[in-house]
């Protein structure tokens, strides 16, 4: 599958200490499981948590889903062992958090190789600090490892001195900045998590507006968010019988110059767009 249009709506995080949570992670309908070993683990936990990771996730549990093991940062004591002991795993991609850098990317695809990863282990940088946005496209251009880029909002709104609030006015502009990044560099780019498990409405609203923004995805931290972000990044009825009204309308009228479509005229991008659509349906349903 095209990577680009591998479903990645819904990548769940399940802490790496908590072995009934990844045995729940099995029966959830996320795109994606991100086993966490950061920020979910305590210090004292962390390399009892990396060893059911990696005990987890080289048994293969979780069929189709995207499996990923989020490691400590680079600038931790955990780092190393942590991405040695999550390449032999084999996951399908490796987090790393706080990525600041090009270079950082290198160095981090460079260990994987060294340490054996196949060239089909992807990286998953997560960009939390203001350096971070501002040299987002270096970054994510810096290695064909990189796949994905995550939003850490809740470290960038810290970093930044900024404050939680609905419609995230004090870091749009780092947003969108990093989804510019991310369609500059072909990459896919994951929207942060929200905090309040128990806002449902609230969590649905900022969905939707990371899906006008150009996000692919959200990262979520309870498995009542999963079904909320499956219905808001995927393309609906409507989007799907506009999608194949607008191919039908351009193949019927090739050659003719102009081609409408209820009204409006139709270009080749938006017959681009259209076949995007589909295709992303066609993963939807598939996946």
């Amino acid at each position: 599958m095209d990577p680009v249009l591998r479903p990645r709506r819904s990548p769940l995080f399940m802490p790496g200490a908590n072995a009934r949570a990844l045995e729940k992670a099995k029966t959830l309908p996320c795109d994606a499981i991100i086993i966490d070993l950061e920020d979910a683990v305590a210090p004292a936990a962390k390399p009892e948590a990396r060893d059911r990771a990696a005990q987890v996730v080289s048994s293969r549990p979780y069929g189709s889903r995207e499996v990923v093991i989020r490691i400590n940062g680079m600038d931790t004591p955990w780092y190393r062992e942590d991405l040695v002991a999550a390449v032999a795993a084999g996951p399908d991609a490796i987090a790393v958090p706080k990525v600041g850098s090009a270079d950082q990317v290198r160095t981090i695809a460079a260990e994987m190789s060294a340490a054996g990863a196949g060239p089909e282990m992807s990286i998953w940088a997560m960009i939390e600090t203001p350096r971070a946005v501002l040299d987002c496209l270096a970054i994510a251009e810096a290695s064909d490892r990189l796949d994905v880029l995550v939003m850490g909002t809740n470290d960038l709104t810290k970093e930044l001195r900024a404050s939680h609030v609905p419609g995230r006015g004090p870091v749009t502009a780092a947003l969108q900045m990093c989804v510019l990044a991310a369609r500059a560099a072909g990459r896919v780019i994951l929207d942060g998590v929200y905090n309040d498990v128990r806002d449902a409405a609230g969590f649905r609203s900022q969905a939707h507006e990371a899906m006008l923004m150009g996000f692919d995805g959200k990262t979520l931290i309870h498995p009542s968010q999963v079904g909320p972000a499956n219905e808001v990044f995927a393309p609906d009825a409507d989007e799907i019988a506009e999608a194949h009204g607008i191919i039908e309308a351009w193949e019927a009228g090739e050659g003719s110059g102009v081609v409408t479509y209820n009204g409006r005229m139709i270009e080749n991008l938006h017959v681009e767009t259209a076949r995007r659509v589909l295709a992303m349906a066609q993963a939807i349903s598939t996946d």
